[in-house]
């Protein structure tokens, strides 16, 4: 054929294996589905070339799949099909040059061992009728020497036949690998033109179900490091049953989701008419059918088969980290791995008059550019298991509360309340009872502490004639309380702080007045209050929460 002519009308035929003939290059994994990148590479001869592709997966999403070509040819149909069932080698012609050896060898080893039964028999036959005295050293000679060329060679026929076994095992491994695998029988038939004969490269993407990811964490804290104590490790659980394995591939975990197929909704008419009842007949049942536009893809694909069904076994993987390629909070790319470091305010909280025990947690701060998904977290204080938590849905800049457990180094006594009781009034008269309950803490550990909140709370009256007063502190609620300021009746009342200072290092507050979303007229009306301490290494600090309750003397006071 000269360079002139025109290249054979009769297509070149290439057969491929998927797992054989082919590396992933490249996996998308989202929350229900997973898209796959298959590379293959291989030579094409000029004219028309049919590629026959074998061992995809059976839940591949035939509407999903697309190729592109790399090289000097150009893709024509795309035609995917079900194989019905293949024919997988059973023999080759090593395995029968190997068993042809094994039956020689067998048969050697067969004579061999009946001569050496025939040997003995002859010796057992021998008696003095038939043997002279003086011929029985030379008799006794043959059969040493014949006995012994025997035995060694029965050693061995017997050593090469354990060779060939070994030999004709490994053959048959080799010509069966990879055998047919039930769950992958999915085929694609792929036209190929190409200019000249050369190599060429195409990829397959396609998308296949049975395959997710779900995030968790580890949340490490040391508690002698002061900046940035909290290290927050992204971990990826990953769970596929598609058919294929997926060791060594370059995996991407998207939060998106894709849609293969997903047609633009359309409105069906909506007509108004006038109410008549039905008149007894057969109902009639109409059925429209919709399809939905499919996949925009390079090239055209049609589909000879169902589906199979989808795998027994599961797949499960643990990446540790994840590094985010985009951004976003509709949508993000992670890759392993990713640990970091992210702002975190450590604190400590007690209620000891339900519980003198203390929590720590801490408030973690996502300085990252990357939304953090939601997902549990292991939690780690200096190298030890503390629990297990939940981690919501974290944007950028914003922050959560991670619990870590119980802080057995901060000791809090809640000692018992003093009363003191007493009249006022002539006629009408009025009792009124002084509580004093007075609070220690203990800060055992080598490093001071900050930001240590203890909770407690004074009763509210549900009855006019009884009156609560707070004390110590001395806090107010908004808008009330303070001293006037000018002598004109329209001068302005300026509010006690709704912070004050008790000592060094505490200062009470109305509980909620430091949360960012604190809702100013409810704060203090269910009279929660809480102090904000600083505890030196060692140190201990007292405070005092002080309220009376005034009530008509003759009156009997429930709850107290």
């Amino acid at each position: 054929m000269t360079t002139t002519d025109p290249p054979p009308f009769e297509p070149s035929t290439i057969e491929l294996k998927s797992v054989a003939d082919s590396k992933i290059i490249s996996v998308s994994l989202y929350s229900t589905r997973a898209e796959i990148t298959r590379l293959f590479k291989f030579v094409v001869k000029t004219g028309q070339n049919q590629v026959h592709i074998a061992g995809l997966p059976n839940v591949l999403e035939t509407e999903s799949l697309r190729v592109e070509g790399r090289g000097a040819a150009t893709i024509h149909d795309v035609t995917v099909s079900l194989a019905k069932g293949e024919h997988v080698p059973t023999s080759s012609p090593k395995l029968s040059e190997l068993l042809k050896s094994r039956a020689k060898t067998e048969n050697a080893l067969t004579r061999c061992e009946k001569a050496l039964t025939s040997l003995e028999q002859y010796l057992g036959s021998l008696t003095v009728q038939h043997l002279e005295v003086s011929n029985l050293d030379n008799v006794l000679e043959q059969y040493d020497s014949t006995g012994g060329r025997l035995d060694a060679k029965k050693t061995e026929l017997t050593e090469e036949l354990r060779v060939l076994d070994e030999q004709i095992s490994a053959e048959r491994a080799r010509i069966a690998v990879p055998h047919e695998n039930s769950e992958l029988r999915m085929q694609a038939v792929i036209g190929v033109f190409a200019e000249s004969e050369g190599g060429v490269e195409i990829a397959l993407i396609y998308a296949v179900p049975y395959a997710t990811w779900t995030a968790f964490y580890d949340i490490r804290v040391d508690m002698d490091t002061k900046e940035n104590p909290v290290t927050l490790i992204y971990k990826a659980a990953v769970k596929q049953n598609t058919g294929e394995s997926w060791d060594d591939v370059p995996l991407q975990l998207e939060t998106s989701t894709p849609t293969f197929g997903l047609a633009i909704p359309t409105l069906s008419p909506w007509n108004l008419n006038v109410y008549r009842a039905p008149a007894a007949r057969s109902a009639l049942l109409s059925v429209s059918a919709s399809s939905a536009a499919p996949m925009k893809r390079m090239r055209k694909m049609s589909r000879a088969a169902e589906v199979g069904e989808a795998l027994d076994m599961d797949m499960d993987m643990e990446y540790a980290g994840a590094s985010v390629t985009s951004k976003g909070n509709v949508s993000a790319t992670f890759r392993v791995p990713w640990p970091g470091d992210y702002s975190a305010a450590m604190s400590w909280v007690s209620v000891p008059k339900i519980d003198p025990k203390t929590h720590l947690n801490a408030r973690i701060t996502n300085e990252s550019e990357y939304t953090l998904l939601a997902g549990t977290a292991s939690v780690y204080v200096d190298g030890s298991f503390i629990s297990r938590t939940a981690v919501p849905a974290v944007s950028p800049q914003e922050s959560f509360d991670c619990p870590l457990g119980l802080d057995p180094s901060i000791r809090i006594t809640y000692h018992p309340v003093l009363k003191t009781r007493s009249q006022s009034g002539f006629y009408n008269k009025t009792a009124t009872t002084v509580f004093s309950q007075r609070i220690t803490v203990h800060n055992t550990k080598a490093v001071a502490i900050e930001r240590l909140k203890v909770l407690d709370q004074i009763p509210a009256s549900q009855d006019s004639q009884i009156e609560v007063k707070l004390i110590s502190p001395a806090l107010t609620l908004p808008g009330e309380g303070g001293a006037s300021l000018g002598t004109n009746k329209r001068a302005s009342v300026v509010p006690k702080p709704l912070v004050v200072s008790v000592g060094t290092g505490v200062v009470a507050q109305w509980d909620g007045a430091d949360e960012p979303a604190c809702d100013m007229e409810a704060l203090g009306r269910d009279r929660k209050l809480n102090w904000l301490c600083s505890v030196p290494a060692q140190g201990k600090v007292n405070f005092t929460l002080e309220w009376e309750v005034a009530a008509p003397a003759n009156v009997q006071i429930a709850g107290l």
